[in-house]
């Protein structure tokens, strides 16, 4: 632009020294003028068009870089999307996970339940019975204690069957001597005294010193004397009378010893 103005005023300073030069150098001068004034301009014009490109070049390197960030910024924000949606993936799994194991120590707490309930089936168990504490397990108890509700409903033939069984499973048992007794009197009450004899008798030789040792030599004597059998009942009765004269039933075997004389 600079040049474009000296031009200028060269131009505009001709008319006050025309006299000095002739028309032809003038004119020489008025040509030189305007070339050098075409080629100012063209050179402005091609620093324009230069600046010009270079600023679009920039524009065109800012608009790529932005359309470079806007395709990041969606890259990043699809990418939040997708773990975002993994976390809320994981979440679910974890809760699932969760409600798995709870389930899992249900079902294990409940296994648990399950075998101790099943073991204490089988775990011995302290029980009182005639005065003394045995150790039996749960199903000979079972059988036992069915037994003596037969008898307490005076279903005797059933009591005889279930004591009978009993015996044959449980041939140590610490009932067998209440098994005895007990039998005896299932076997007295449908007046198999034969059977009820042998039994007593059995308990009396097995376990001199058990409780029920003396009534079961006074229900022999009954069962001796309801065979009228008065000598074997005597007999019977001396024999409780001298092995256990403080009993409650040596108390009644002297009362039907005198009656017999």
């Amino acid at each position: 632009m600079g040049g474009l103005l000296v031009a200028a005023a060269a131009l505009a300073s001709l008319p006050a020294h025309a006299g000095l030069f002739d028309d032809d150098e003038a004119r020489r001068a008025i040509l030189d003028l305007r070339t050098r004034l075409d080629q100012l301009s063209e050179q402005a014009r091609a620093r324009d068009t230069e600046r010009a490109g270079q600023i679009a070049q920039q524009q065109t390197a800012l608009t790529e870089q932005l359309t470079q960030l806007r395709r990041s910024l969606l890259d990043l924000n699809n990418q939040l999307d997708l773990l975002r949606a993994d976390n809320a993936k994981l979440r679910g799994q974890n809760e699932q996970l969760a409600r798995d194991v709870a389930e899992l120590q249900r079902g294990q707490k409940d296994l648990r339940q399950g075998v101790d309930d099943r073991l204490r089936q089988f775990e011995p168990q302290k029980v009182s019975v005639d005065g003394q504490e045995i150790s039996v397990d749960p199903e000979e108890k079972r059988l036992y204690d069915a037994a003596m509700a037969q008898i307490r409903a005076s279903d005797f033939a059933g009591a005889v069957a279930g004591l009978q069984a009993f015996q044959r499973r449980y041939p140590a048992s610490g009932y067998n001597e209440s098994v005895l007794y007990w039998l005896g009197n299932a076997q007295y009450a449908r007046r198999d005294c034969k059977e009820a004899t042998t039994s007593f008798r059995s308990l009396v030789a097995s376990a001199p010193g058990h409780p029920r040792a003396p009534e079961a030599l006074l229900s022999i004597a009954n069962c001796q004397s309801e065979q009228k059998d008065t000598r074997g009942a005597r007999r019977t009765l001396d024999e409780l009378v001298k092995t256990y004269p403080n009993s409650e039933a040596a108390v009644a075997a002297r009362e039907r010893l005198a009656a017999l004389k």
